[in-house]
């Protein structure tokens, strides 16, 4: 079995969050993870897209390697972030499927 380390930009300082991917992929994680969050389906509000895109150039190893970015969507509804994300540089993106009312539309698009 192989595990992934991907620990969430949610619990980083948002005022370093450059440095702060650039320390964790230097400390080993695999994967760099965005909670997402729109202050409807779920409580909290966190950030969109462009922070993604913003911070995609820092998702790399010191040798240059690409650290993939996980963008889990809390939000209703998914698709237009989804495809939002996808643009921004999300390597991966997983969602809720009650948060979409036709799941097979959403993983197509």
């Amino acid at each position: 079995m192989t595990y992934r380390i991907a620990p969430s930009i949610l619990s980083a300082d948002f005022a370093r969050l450059g440095a702060e991917l650039t320390d964790v992929i230097a400390a080993g994680a695999d994967w760099i993870h965005f909670d997402v969050m729109d202050n409807h389906y779920v409580p909290n509000l966190t950030f969109g897209p462009m922070v993604c895109q913003a911070l995609k150039p820092h998702a790399v190893t010191a040798a240059g390697v690409a650290v993939p970015i996980d963008v889990h969507l809390m939000v209703q509804p998914v698709d237009a972030l989804a495809n939002a994300f996808a643009q921004a540089g999300a390597d991966l993106i997983s969602f809720h499927p009650d948060a979409s009312g036709h799941v097979h539309r959403s993983i197509q698009a």
